[in-house]
């Protein structure tokens, strides 16, 4: 992509967020002065500004020259004003279009009274902060789902998978424990952890220690191992790789395992890394597939499932994550226009590798999960 490419989109966003930004304040402003005639305006936009810039620095927090407790406070006020915002903009667009069609049919008198005004805005902040409030409950729940595979083993083997825990982002540090409590109590023979582990920056977690702790004590016959996600990758790489071997997973890049002599598991680099992986390089699927040489049943961790096509018959398995089934209504229905599978098992026919996709078992960009769930993977291959 060219840089003038990269500008012109950059320009197209920034855009769409200013613009979506002024319809939304302006909305909550009518609101306000409804309830709040005495209101004033310049004290209100100084603060939504304020709101604004607090939101974008909690995003660049990273790069910024500033101490960590103020950007676990950027992070904390951006993720959850994401999340706020998107459902302000959708609830306030449905509830226009309402009052819009209304007025069309002649059922809401023009001029429009201002007591319609003022409780369709309250509904829609009503909803709005229930909608965020389960969203943000939702988020600390960890579902189990389950799936039987026949790739023809010799011998059943129970595979756990998860996802996109994002260390480092709002809350999801907090629920680790609980999602190694889960994995332990499913008894598996092996834990996949299918890339998204960190969420780009290795110095946003608040407690590396006690988190390496509690992976470190994932119990699996065979042992724990993981791919690179996109956000596993940039500055802090070295960080990163360094943080999962002293927590005793095995990290496979572009590399494979042969498992109790009963199957592969290979590994592979995720084709997109933010910031790249420094020196390591993802190999061609073919070529990779040639270096294994085994009859044995070959199970594929990738990241993303945007690659799935890239197997056919010599696989059997292949495990994914990435999407997070859209996270929050209505991205489901974009994540399932976008990927071939978003979520759940996939198998295009006979002659093609069973896919599994996760919705994960973290959040990302907002701490909210709205008509998605955190889950962990329960697998047994037969």
């Amino acid at each position: 992509m060219s840089v003038v490419s990269i500008v012109f989109a950059l320009i197209i966003m920034l855009s769409i967020f200013g613009g979506a930004n002024f319809y939304v304040a302006r909305r909550i402003y009518g609101w306000l002065s409804i309830f709040l005639p005495q209101i004033n305006a310049k004290i209100y936009i100084g603060a939504y500004i304020l709101l604004i810039f607090i939101t974008i620095l909690g995003f660049a927090r990273s790069v910024l020259p500033i101490p960590v407790t103020v950007k676990n406070i950027f992070s904390w006020i951006s993720s959850y004003w994401i999340g706020i915002f998107a459902f302000l903009v959708m609830l306030f667009l449905i509830a226009d279009l309402v009052l819009l069609l209304g007025g069309f049919v002649k059922v809401i008198p023009k001029p429009m009274p201002s007591n319609i005004r003022f409780y369709s805005g309250l509904i829609v902040l009503a909803l709005t902060a229930v909608t965020v409030g389960y969203g943000a409950y939702n988020a600390t729940q960890i579902k189990h789902v389950s799936y039987d595979i026949d790739i023809s083993l010799s011998e059943e083997m129970k595979i756990v998978m998860i996802a996109d825990l994002h260390l480092g982002t709002t809350n999801n540090e907090s629920n680790l424990a609980k999602i190694v409590q889960g994995i332990n109590s499913l008894n598996p023979d092996i834990v996949c952890i299918v890339g998204d582990i960190f969420n780009d920056d290795y110095f946003a977690i608040r407690n590396p220690d006690a988190a390496s702790a509690l992976l470190k004590s994932i119990n699996a016959t065979h042992g724990v191992y993981a791919v690179l996600g996109n956000h596993d990758a940039g500055r802090t790489l070295n960080e990163m790789m360094a943080f999962l071997e002293r927590s005793d997973i095995k990290l496979l890049n572009d590399e494979y395992v042969i498992i109790d002599e009963r199957l592969v598991l290979l590994g592979r680099l995720d084709p997109s890394p933010i910031g790249g992986f420094g020196d390591l390089q993802r190999k061609e699927t073919a070529d990779i597939l040639a270096e294994i040489g085994t009859s044995l049943p070959i199970v594929v961790m990738e990241h993303t499932p945007t690659v799935i096509n890239e197997y056919g018959r010599e696989t059997d398995l292949i495990l994914a994550g990435h999407t997070h089934r859209g996270q929050i209504i209505p991205g489901n229905l974009i994540t399932k226009a976008m990927y071939t599978v978003d979520y759940g098992h996939y198998q295009k026919d006979s002659d093609n590798p069973h896919v599994i996709v996760t919705s994960g078992v973290g959040t990302w960009g907002t701490p909210l999960r709205v008509g998605t769930n955190n889950e962990i993977v329960n697998i047994r291959l037969r």
